[in-house]
């Protein structure tokens, strides 16, 4: 039988806050048995949101009353600073203080991370956080880092993303070794700059399954289970990914509308556009990670919808019961050993 796990949730966070959060709770918390959870925010507004899914609080889920709300165009000095009663800093004090094991927000990022940053601090030789999330790709999900974090880098960081990377991957995904490739402009050895030649010299040397530089391409194809690069690089290619596909989308739409034997066209292929949509909604890999804490914390697509919050709330269960953060230390702790010794 599992342990119980407890999550705490920025209920004011995002685009819709508890329009989106309370129902996204209650429909998990119907489907894991040994999970709780503690709905921060405005008690007031919480309870009337909680009536109006004919539920209340109870045993496996309860309200903890927060003051302040952190907005999504805050500076994250001013969340920081001056909002240290907001659901989103209460939410992670309860993970700092053991009540929660991991908190789950769609709130601003800059804020969350600086804040998450502040109260659980790094993890034993993680110079620097990482967002990692899981992408849709050929032959199931590809991780990739950073996404967004970190706009300068190192090559030392880069390797200790490469690691963060792993282990999360490899806990998420059952996998024993999962495969680690670095992003780059092409895929030869001289490509790249001197930083990113670099982190490959330390990947190579290292126990993780490295297998080269990968193009932007390779990145659905599935070539890896890991990508890793900077954030400003992470960012730039997960925004234009999006991009594309709402393109294709909104083209197929209308290709399908020009007149009536396309429409008889888009009937006969609805099952097949539906399986489609299924298999690449963006909302069922919803929920990124701050990797390199001293606690989980799993940051929800800002204008996330009910069910792309249940994912974002399912990934911090599985962080939780795959003890990633402790994973990552004890990783961290053989890498640092295998350089003494080398």
């Amino acid at each position: 039988m599992s342990e119980n796990v407890t999550i705490a949730l920025d209920a004011m966070g995002g685009d819709v806050g508890p329009a989106v959060v309370v129902p996204a709770a209650l429909q998990v918390l119907a489907e894991v048995s040994h999970l709780s959870i503690v709905l921060v925010g405005d008690e007031t507004v919480l309870t009337q949101e909680l009536a109006s899914h004919n539920a209340r609080s109870g045993p496996n889920l309860r309200l903890q009353h927060a003051s302040q709300k952190v907005e999504m165009d805050d500076k994250p000095s001013l969340a920081l600073r001056g909002k240290k009663d907001s659901s989103m800093r209460v939410a992670i004090n309860l993970v700092k203080s053991g009540e929660a094991q991991a908190c789950v927000s769609a709130g601003n990022t800059g804020a969350l991370m600086a804040t998450a940053r502040f109260v659980l601090k790094m993890l034993p030789g993680i110079d620097r956080p990482a967002i990692c999330s899981a992408l849709p790709a050929m032959n199931g999900p590809t991780h990739m880092l950073d996404l967004g974090a970190n706009v300068d880098t190192s090559a030392e960081n880069l390797l200790e993303f490469a690691v963060m990377g792993s282990v999360l991957t490899s806990a998420v995904e059952n996998l024993e070794s999962p495969s680690v490739g670095l992003l780059n402009i092409g895929e030869e050895e001289v490509k790249g700059n001197e930083r990113v030649k670099e982190a490959a010299r330390l990947l190579t040397g290292s126990s993780l399954n490295y297998v080269g530089f990968v193009e932007g391409d390779d990145i659905y194809k599935g070539c890896v289970d890991v990508v890793v690069c900077d954030g400003f690089v992470g960012n730039v290619a997960l925004k234009t990914s999006e991009g594309v596909a709402k393109m294709i989308s909104n083209a197929m739409k209308e290709e399908f509308s020009h007149n009536l034997l396309t429409r008889i066209a888009a009937l006969v292929a609805l099952p097949v556009l539906k399986s489609l949509r299924r298999r690449i909604d963006p909302r069922r890999y919803n929920g990124a990670s701050l990797l390199g804490l001293q606690g989980i914390v799993v940051k929800s697509h800002g204008g996330a919808d009910v069910l792309a919050f249940t994912y974002a709330i399912r990934e911090a269960v599985k962080e939780v019961e795959k003890n990633v953060p402790q994973r990552i230390s004890s990783h961290l702790e053989a890498l640092l050993s295998e350089r003494q010794t080398a």
